[in-house]
């Protein structure tokens, strides 16, 4: 804010203002009144608004005070600060003041702006700042609504800019901008007044920039007549000045680059062209022939806007003019040839123009199918260039959506290319022979774009308005994939339907890719729809009967591939299974039935061989379902050698999961969650088998992949550089192989060099040179050099040799990246495989199978944890699997209750269980582990706590005397004897292994969920409290048993004697182990002795809630002894980080045994009174303060008051004080050192006790500085801190005293005036602060003389 501040300062020093008077005013301005400018000049707008409401209202309450003029100074001060953001912050400020008070001329503002910043006289370093300063006060006349209201202010504003726009280098056309803004806003009186002055006569000024073309524009739009009679008649796009038009627009698109928008200029001249009917000569001449002529992205991205713009104003024909020129093939080929990043951000814009015409036009359907049908038509040789999602779509009508998909259905079958605005970027040219320009290749991309915008369609449809349109596409779709003509019907309009060209595989294979895709898009958005035609039937049922009515009539229509017999008879055994499944369509069940059957039988037409079998068996499970009793239990089911129907629908189900379809993974996950309830143990072995992470290879599941063959989704922009050529695709391909092989060859070349090289290898190397005899030994070294002949032999044999590794190695890498590939489609194979787990967990969470899921969870847990894999299918395999074990397993509320015939087996695996979390070597799967253990217990206890409850509703009042506590119960499913070994030994191995995977959490929500576990359990934690163990399972001992005596729980489980006898105890280990307190000299020693003394509090807590009677003398006593260690410890700084904690740990169990804490521990410096002075002072030099050397001690009892000399006898001066000279004049103290020692000095609390007052004036035992504290006062103080777990504070610097203080200065402020002594003094000093150098040493010199005198 420097520069602000600088003219600020200057201003009283203007002439014909009196400097005294403006700085006197300045002073009684307000602090809060100046920092308004402050902040109208911060860059965030909110503080900017709230600055400039609150200076307004403000200036309301003081319209005419000093005020006024000093904002209206400051604001055109801040015109022209050297900050360029604040400039049109004070702009706009000064322009809502002057809105506000309508009684302040705009001409006298001008003439002060002109005044302060003249351009006359005005110096070189001044000169931008000075332009802007005119520039923004003008705009700030003309953003405050007035300037048009008032005629001379506009008159001298218009001359000002007029002034301005000379200076090009600075303001660079905003003074024209500004103009043409204002004349815009003029009365057409004023504006045929001004015009002369504004814009000169001559055509060639005119069409020299484009601020003066705009100015002419607006005054031909304007007063048309003014400009005749000063000008005469002007043709504008005339031969001669077309090449001026096409020099301003390049000119004007350079300089909105930045700006991302249409300069104004070219919608003014396109407005003009369309109102004199010249369009076809401007977009023609001005804009294809010469913007465009030599084009650049800053003048492509106008034209491509101006194309925008101008969609609403076109009529048809115009339209055909510009949608069918050389402007709109180089849009398409910048469409192509762009970045992804600038296309990203151009789409959208262009967009927006067409949602804005379609918008306009709601009534005229024809317009809005001629404006698609346009951009569907530029195409890149037969591909169009507009995605095939394109949310505009959603703007048509009706009956222009129809229209349009019947344009593109009749494009489909028979492709118009002459009517495609077709183009070919220059790469392709370069690249491509001219075999590749066949009508059947852009046929072919055609008709793939077609069918794909067919289906995105469907997703911008609302069905209650667009079912036939819908019905049309599904139709259309299923129809041209699987079927074809053989004689037209009226029954089947789609036989009347012909193709120009034929239909290949390779686009029927699209249509098949593009069918099923609209299935899935049909289930999704449209699954439930009131107003379907028959009877609310899926879109899946009525396509069925569509394929079922196509292939009844045999003479008009073929299937593309023909069903076998038994094929066929499959179909038709589907019908009847689906009308007998629509009689009882009231269950779940058979409707999931029914999509599975509908959508595996469309599936026949894609794969018969595959879907035939598949439909057959289900079928068949299916009537097994219909027909099995649903009463009869599944114990009682005979036992048969063929599998149960439920086993055969999830191998069904599991090999419709290995295909990569959406659609399907729904359909099975909702057929699963209706036949889980009947699951047999082999049905669930069949999924676990799949999950289960040690088999490499499972051979009765197939996973496919379509990743050749996947078609695109609707929302997917199809690649406009795409080459669908099959001689193209195998040179690219080529070239690319041979680049990849080359590259893999290298790497592999490297990575064997590395490795051990291949003996076989070797010994065949050595037997090439071996018999082109070039491996020379020791005693030949006179033999002759091979021959030619020779080498070249040699040659070749090497090159045969190396060829064929290098072939090897490839099949390797082929072979390892088919092994990873094959792992990848495995792992999201069991990805999917997982949601038949979670349909499991989630429909039947009470069903027996559903306890045999934790262990196979558990180890894909482990695996996924222990494997090195971090890829993201991983992740989300883990990921998925531990959501379910913990989310929808662990913690359902829900779980199995019929668990008798099975309770051994469930104990035997918690055991399991427990024991394989301790052999963990992660303790984050060791969690898992305990919690699955957990749930288990839970099961059994549930069970336990139903049947209980069952007895006591038939027993009645017989059970109503027995206890509450099922768990007390003899247990016939819980074996809490059983139960209570397992976990104590895991509570051993964590109170006794170094590095255990149990932790402290784990125990802790076993004993908070099972108190009489926890009971059980005690002991042990009593034993490890005290004893041989580590120190750090000690600390876990104490902690554990801390919390667990501190449970309401837990306290229900025992009898008073019994829990009495149990804190006996452990008061007895407690003491043990505070026998070494304050010895601790390790990390985990230190952390042992602090969870014992928190363990110590709480079994006090309890006993005096309780009100238990106990010996504590031997506690007491060893507490007592070990006060002297503590206090050295703490005073030492040993493990300063808890040292404080433990001290007030100790203290509070003090406390509760009667004894209270004493204060003069804290620090006891103070009873040796010679050097109380040199203590504290050493101690406040390294909090900062000043040495007692430097300080002035003459300035200590300079401004005592009489009635201070009167009471002197219970004030003593310390010794070093000395008396200050008469006479001297200083400068008046705060007072501050002299404050504390007006205090009366208050002798402390020694062990809890108040000491009486003493009426001698000077104690040795305190500071000067301690205030008085009352005993309740420090109880609560004390309290405070033992709390909170802070040291109390020490008394040498009380905190009482700081508030005591900050009391007295603001007393002390309010007394004094504001001419006080010490408000002059500090306006010296900060006037000597900001004074030159030579006048600061000045006054150093006069200080220290100062000091010399005072010094005795």
């Amino acid at each position: 804010m420097a520069e602000m501040k600088g003219p600020t300062k200057a201003e009283p020093a203007a002439p014909a203002e009196s400097p005294e008077g403006d700085r006197r005013g300045l002073l009684e301005h307000s602090r809060e009144f100046l920092d308004f400018f402050w902040d109208i000049a911060k860059p965030q707008q909110e503080t900017r608004l709230q600055a400039t409401e609150k200076l307004l209202e403000y200036l309301r309450t003081r319209p005419s005070g000093s005020e006024m003029k000093y904002a209206l100074k400051r604001l055109i001060t801040g015109l022209g600060v050297g900050r360029e953001t604040a400039r049109p912050c004070y702009s706009v400020a000064l322009a809502q003041l002057l809105q506000s008070f309508e009684d302040i001329p705009l001409c006298s503002i001008l003439s002060q702006i002109q005044e302060k910043y003249s351009l006359q006289t005005v110096n070189k370093a001044m000169m931008r700042p000075s332009l802007f300063a005119n520039l923004f006060g003008v705009l700030a006349l003309f953003q405050s609504g007035r300037l048009v209201k008032d005629q001379e202010a506009l008159i001298k504003s218009v001359k000002l800019l007029k002034t301005l726009s000379y200076h090009q280098n600075h303001l660079q056309g905003q003074p024209m901008k500004a103009l043409v803004d204002i004349l815009s806003e003029v009365p057409e009186s004023i504006f045929q007044e001004i015009l002369p002055k504004v814009l000169k006569s001559d055509l060639k000024v005119i069409l020299s920039s484009p601020k003066q073309l705009e100015v002419f524009l607006l005054a031909q739009q304007r007063v048309p007549a003014k400009l005749d009679s000063l000008m005469g008649s002007i043709n504008l796009f005339s031969e001669e000045n077309i090449p001026s038009l096409v020099n301003i627009l390049k000119v004007a698109a350079s300089s909105t680059k930045k700006e991302n928008k249409l300069p104004s200029v070219a919608l003014k001249l396109l407005h003009l062209a369309l109102k004199e009917n010249k369009f076809s000569v401007f977009w023609k001449e001005v804009l294809e022939e010469g913007v465009m002529k030599k084009p650049c992205w800053p003048s492509s991205y106008m034209c491509f806007r101006l194309l925008g713009e101008s969609l609403p104003l076109l009529s048809e024909k115009q339209l055909q003019l510009a949608m069918r020129g050389d402007l709109i093939r180089h849009f398409g080929e910048h469409m192509v040839t762009s970045k992804p990043q600038n296309l990203f951000k151009f789409i959208p814009e262009i967009s927006t123009y067409v949602c804005t015409f379609l918008e306009g036009c709601q009534d005229e359907p024809k317009r809005q199918v001629a404006m698609m049908v346009a951009f569907t038509s530029i195409t890149n040789q037969g591909l169009p260039v507009m995605p095939t999602f394109w949310r505009v779509t959603r703007f048509l009508n009706t009956e222009a959506l129809q229209s349009y998909v019947a344009w593109l259905r009749d494009m489909f079958l028979q492709p118009d290319l002459d009517s495609l605005v077709d183009f070919s970027t220059a790469n392709q040219k370069r690249a491509q022979d001219a075999s590749f320009n066949v009508p059947e290749r852009s046929v072919f991309r055609l008709r793939k774009w077609i069918i794909h915008r067919l289906v995105s369609l469907v997703d911008h449809l609302h069905l209650e308005k667009d079912d036939a349109l819908v019905e049309q596409i599904a139709r259309f779709c299923l129809f041209h994939a699987f079927f074809k003509t053989k004689k037209p019907t009226p029954q089947i309009p789609e036989t009347k339907q012909h193709f120009s060209f034929p239909l290949d595989d390779r686009t029927r294979g699209f249509i098949i890719g593009a069918f099923f895709s609209l299935l899935q898009t049909l289930s999704v958005k449209f699954r439930q729809t009131p107003d379907m035609p028959e009877s609310g039937k899926p879109w899946t049922h009525r396509l069925v009967h569509l394929a079922d009515l196509l292939l009844n009539h045999s003479r008009n229509v073929a299937i593309v591939t023909p069903f076998t017999t038994q094929q066929r008879q499959a179909w038709d055994q589907m019908m009847t299974t689906l009308k007998e499944l629509e009689a009882c369509s009231s269950e779940t069940r058979a409707v999931a039935f029914q999509h599975l059957l509908l959508l595996v039988g469309l599936h026949l037409f894609k794969s018969p061989a595959e879907s035939c079998d598949v439909l057959d068996d289900i079928q068949t499970c299916i009537k097994k379902s219909i027909a099995q009793n649903p009463r009869r239990s599944r114990s009682r089911a005979k036992a048969s050698q063929e599998p149960e129907w439920v086993e055969v629908m999830v191998e069904i189900l599991l090999s419709l999961l290995a295909q990569p379809s959406n659609l399907m993974r729904q359909v099975v996950r909702n057929v699963f969650g209706n036949v889980c309830f009947h699951l047999t143990p082999r049905g669930l072995q069949l999924i676990l088998a799949v999950l289960n992470p040690e088999a490499q290879e499972d051979d009765n599941v197939v996973v496919t992949d379509d990743t050749d063959e996947k078609q695109p989704e609707p929302g997917e922009v199809l690649s406009n550089e795409e080459e669908d050529s099959e001689s193209e695709d195998s040179k690219n391909l080529a070239s690319e192989a041979e680049s990849v092989d080359s590259e893999d060859g290298e790497e592999s070349e490297e990575e064997d060099r590395d490795k051990d090289v291949d003996p076989g290898f070797r010994q065949q190397l050595m037997d090439v040179l071996k018999a082109g005899n070039a491996l020379g030994g020791v005693d030949n070294e006179d033999e002759e050099e091979l021959g030619d002949e020779a080498m070249m032999a040699l040659d070749q044999n090497l090159a045969s040799l190396f060829a064929e590794q290098k072939l090897r190695i490839q099949a390797r890498n082929e072979e390892k990246n088919k092994v990873q590939k094959e792992k990848k489609l495995r792992r999201d194979f069991q990805i999917r495989v997982l949601d038949l787990v979670e349909v499991m967990v989630t429909k039947q969470p009470e069903h027996p199978l559903i306890l045999q899921l934790l262990e196979p969870l558990l180890n894909m847990i482990q695996h996924s944890m222990r494997s090195k894999s971090s890829t993201k299918q991983e992740q989300d395999f883990l990921h998925k699997t531990a959501r379910i074990f913990m989310h929808h397993l662990c913690r359902a509320r829900h779980y199995c209750h019929e668990v008798a015939p099975f309770a051994e087996a469930l104990h035997a695996q918690v055991e399991r269980l427990v024991q394989q979390a301790g052999n963990q070597a992660d303790a984050s799967v060791a969690l898992y582990y305990f919690n699955a253990s957990l749930y288990l217990l839970r099961v059994l206890r549930g069970n336990t706590t139903k049947r209980h409850q069952d007895d006591q509703k038939l027993q009645g009042a017989d059970t109503a005397t027995e206890p509450n506590n099922s768990e007390d119960q003899p247990a016939s499913c819980l074996n809490l004897a059983f139960v209570t070994r397992v976990y104590s030994a895991a509570l051993e191995s964590l109170l006794t292994k170094r590095n255990s995977p149990l932790t402290v959490p784990m125990f802790l929500s076993l004993f908070s969920r099972y108190p009489v576990i926890c009971k059980n359990l005690l002991p042990i934690l009593v034993q490890h409290v005290a004893g041989p163990s580590r120190p750090r399972h000690q600390a876990q001992a104490c902690l554990l048993l801390q919390k667990a005596l501190s449970a309401r729980e837990l306290r229900v489980c025992f009898e008073d004697p019994e829990w009495e006898q149990l804190i006996g105890q452990v008061l007895g280990r407690v003491t043990q182990t505070l026998q070494t307190l304050g010895e601790a000299q390790s990390k985990g020693e230190h952390q042992r002795e602090l969870s014992t003394l928190e363990l110590l509090n709480t079994v006090f807590k309890i006993i005096n809630h309780e009100k238990l009677s106990m010996d504590l003398t031997a506690l007491l006593g060893t507490l007592q002894s070990k006060q002297q260690k503590l206090q050295q410890s703490l005073q030492q700084g040993n493990h300063s980080s808890g040292s404080n904690r433990l001290y007030d740990l100790y203290w509070q169990s003090m406390r509760m045994l009667g004894v209270q804490r004493p204060k003069s521990e804290k620090k006891n410096a103070k009873n040796i009174p010679s050097d109380t002075q040199n203590t504290i002072s050493m101690k406040r030099k390294k909090k900062g303060f000043l040495p007692e050397t430097k300080k002035r001690k003459k300035l200590k009892s300079k401004g005592a008051t009489p009635e201070k000399d009167a009471t002197s006898g219970q004030n003593a001066v310390t010794e070093d004080a000395t008396p200050s000279a008469p006479g001297q004049d200083q400068p008046p103290s705060t007072g501050k050192r002299k404050r504390k020692r007006r205090r009366a000095n208050t002798p402390s609390q020694v062990n809890g006790t108040p000491v009486a007052k003493s009426p001698a004036p000077n104690n040795p035992t305190l500071s000067p500085s301690t205030p008085a504290k009352t005993p309740k006062l420090q109880k609560k103080k004390e309290e405070l801190s033992q709390v909170n777990g802070v040291a109390p504070v020490s008394p040498i610097e009380p905190e009482g005293e700081k508030h005591h203080e900050k009391a007295l200065v603001a007393k002390k402020i309010i007394r004094k005036s504001p001419q006080s002594a010490l408000t002059q003094k500090r306006a010296r000093r900060s006037l000597v602060s900001r004074s030159p150098s030579l006048l600061q040493s000045g006054v150093k010199k006069r200080r220290v003389a100062r000091r010399k005198v005072q010094t005795p």
